[in-house]
């Protein structure tokens, strides 16, 4: 049977804090575990990939919102592929992008579209001949959390997000200069670091421009840092993924978002219809097609996350793509690298 979902999102964060304070450069590794018994999950309607006696290695990179569900997958694919090593790092969308353009790694995680002019990823992969597809492989939910403790903020503007995380938002920032009627307090911002796919929508959507953001902010590409950042300070705040929200109910507390139509709170609900304003945003996986092709343990590998994804993305805190979005990628991969 799959890990339930406390104990699988629980040993990723365990992990994840390890290897991100052992690793020098800065981006999170593990190993994604191979777990003895169980089957593999499977999505309704779809079959898992049944390749005999695959051996190799595969490395993955990129999103640290992305990471729970590749790690989840990984796990499982090896139980099935146990002569298979695939290992999942979390550098940031952007930090994962640099090196899957280079050459480096065999997919790259992305909580945003890859920048396709730009000099360390479209630009670097064009010059090097990689090929690759874009993969939407569930739906996040970006989620703006405090302390529990915090007992006057239940929801917050647009206008008030950027008050607090804008270009101009100075470094003795208060609640009370957010809203009138919060507490003259000093705001303690925790974001996640500018390698984040995280950090460059919500800069985009929030306050008008990707990477356009205070520089008064604590700032991590582990989300498990901003966990605890905003866990041990009663007028914390920060945002990161959906899953790593659910995982921590009990030591945070999610706020609502007014988009403009009305304050909405994160849910599995609200993420899916759209509702949740301007925060609901797909999760994307990347393989490099021409590697794809000469190693068929990758290729199977590919066909295995999508036909598991849903039932995998759910488990671990996200949100299952609609049939429509998910046979999109499917035929998407199909076209790419054959099958």
């Amino acid at each position: 049977m799959p890990i339930p979902t406390s104990k699988r999102v629980g040993a990723l964060a365990f992990a994840a804090a390890i290897a991100f304070s052992a690793c020098s450069s800065g981006s999170g590794s593990s190993p994604a575990a191979s777990a003895a018994g169980g089957a593999a999950p499977t999505t309704a309607g779809s079959t898992a990939p049944s390749q005999a006696a695959l051996s190799g290695a595969i490395e993955i990179d990129g999103s640290s919102t992305v990471y729970p569900i590749t790690v989840a997958v990984s796990e499982e694919f090896q139980k099935v592929n146990t002569g298979v090593n695939v290992t999942a790092k979390f550098a940031g969308t952007g930090g994962g992008f640099k090196r899957f353009c280079n050459g480096e790694t065999d997919i790259n995680d992305a909580s945003r579209p890859i920048k396709k002019d730009d000099a360390a990823e479209g630009a670097a992969c064009a010059a090097k001949g990689i090929e690759y597809v874009e993969l939407q492989v569930a739906i996040d939910g970006l989620t703006v959390v405090v302390n529990p403790a915090n007992t006057f903020a239940t929801c917050l503007t647009k206008d008030e997000l950027k008050k607090i995380y804008g270009p101009d938002s100075p470094k003795d920032l208060k609640w009370s200069d957010v809203r009138a009627g919060f507490p003259a307090e000093t705001v303690k911002r925790f974001m996640p670091g500018a390698d984040s796919g995280t950090f460059d929508y919500f800069t985009e959507v929030i306050n008008g421009k990707v990477d356009s953001a205070t520089q008064n902010a604590t700032q991590s590409e582990d989300d498990n840092i901003l966990v605890t950042g905003v866990e041990g300070d009663a007028n914390a705040i920060s945002f990161f993924g959906y899953a790593y929200y659910v995982e921590n109910k009990d030591k945070l507390k999610a706020l609502e978002v007014d988009g403009g139509t009305g304050c909405v709170g994160p849910s599995e609900a609200t993420i899916n219809d759209g509702s949740y304003k301007p925060l609901s945003r797909p999760l994307f996986i990347y393989p490099d097609v021409k590697k794809a092709k000469a190693k068929p343990e990758l290729k199977a590998y590919v066909d295995y996350y999508l036909a598991n994804t849903n039932a995998l993305s759910a488990e671990v805190g996200y949100v299952a793509l609609p049939d429509e979005l998910l046979k999109k990628s499917t035929d998407a991969w199909a076209a790419a690298a054959g099958g």
